[in-house]
């Protein structure tokens, strides 16, 4: 198992801010969307890169991934953990005792994750959640599923893009029974407009006792979008504006969930104001849609000639505003 470096995943920094943390994953992710990019290996890297996100945008994570990291690294250069390896198991509650050979004598430890998490084993072992096998979560479509037994009950997590949230549709899963550990296929019913913690139940797909099949149930979990935050059945966006634009007004293009649309931007429009798109949000059932919001951040160019500076000295001595008044 190879150590992963989420800070060279997403090519920032060790010591970047959240922030940066957050607008390089957005760019990646645009980039490397699977719905977007249909290259071979656009969706294990998309899938790398949502991986990374997870720790770095999370204080507790990255703190523990920035600790347990540097101590992996010396245990794979060398073939031998260092003096403090086994506290630094026990902290994050890793046990000593079964599972696979690790690093030296004595330290054992059982790797989880397999191929249905959508987290590398790496991350399973780092921070839980596919330690002894069975207990997860879904995989990227297509992946697999592993389901947890409540009586004839299983319950299991599905993860989805926000545009097959959306939309809606058929997906196949791959599930792996916790009782019998054998493989089955099934093909599962998005409803359109479903929601993060809502459940699809599929009747008859759960646990066998004497013959009474139980349900099986799913709950929806969503992957982070670069380009949208759903907040109900609204969709949050942005919508980058050049100063001339959001002092004198204009036209826009901005992307939703279907295609473009083209919007007006208000003379006077500082960052912060939102414009309103009705209906051009997030299925919100019988035939509705939420709104679409999109924030206006006024953006200044990096770097000017020397005319385009010229011009902003001339206008900043033509201007009595101050915004600070």
């Amino acid at each position: 198992m190879d150590y992963r470096d989420y800070y060279a995943i997403l090519d920032v920094a060790k010591g970047a801010s959240k922030d940066e943390v957050q607008k390089a994953y957005r760019k990646l992710a645009r980039k490397f969307h699977p719905d977007i990019n249909k290259s071979p290996e656009a969706e294990q890297k998309f899938k790398d890169i949502n991986e990374a996100y997870e720790v770095l945008k999370d204080p507790d994570k990255r703190a523990k991934y920035d600790r347990f990291g540097s101590a992996w690294k010396q245990a794979q250069r060398t073939g031998a953990p260092p003096p403090d390896f086994e506290d630094i198991f026990s902290q994050f509650g890793f046990g000593g005792s079964g599972g696979r050979s690790g690093f030296g004598q004595g330290t054992r430890i059982e790797f989880g994750g397999g191929a249905g998490s959508p987290f590398s084993s790496f991350f399973e072992t780092l921070f839980g959640g596919g330690m002894g096998g069975a207990g997860g979560a879904a995989g990227f479509p297509g992946g697999e599923t592993a389901a947890r037994a409540v009586g004839l009950d299983h319950e299991a997590k599905i993860v989805l893009s926000l545009e097959e949230a959306g939309r809606g549709g058929k997906r196949e899963i791959q599930l792996t029974d916790p009782t019998t550990g054998k493989k089955r296929t099934l093909r599962v019913t998005i409803p359109k407009g479903v929601r993060p913690g809502q459940k699809i139940r599929l009747s008859g797909q759960g646990g066998n006792r004497g013959g009474r099949r139980g349900d099986l149930y799913l709950t929806v979990d969503l992957l982070p979008h670069p380009n949208f935050t759903l907040d109900g059945a609204h969709l949050k966006t942005m919508l980058p504006v050049t100063p001339s634009e959001a002092a004198l007004g204009g036209q826009a293009t901005l992307a939703t969930l279907d295609g473009t649309v083209t919007l007006k931007i208000p003379p006077g429009s500082s960052s912060g104001r939102k414009i309103r798109l009705r209906g051009k949000g997030f299925p919100a059932g019988s035939g509705s849609f939420g709104d679409l919001l999109a924030e206006i951040r006024v953006m200044v160019p990096e770097k000017l000639d020397d005319r385009q500076r010229r011009l902003y000295e001339q206008l900043e001595e033509a201007s009595d505003f101050d915004p600070r008044r």
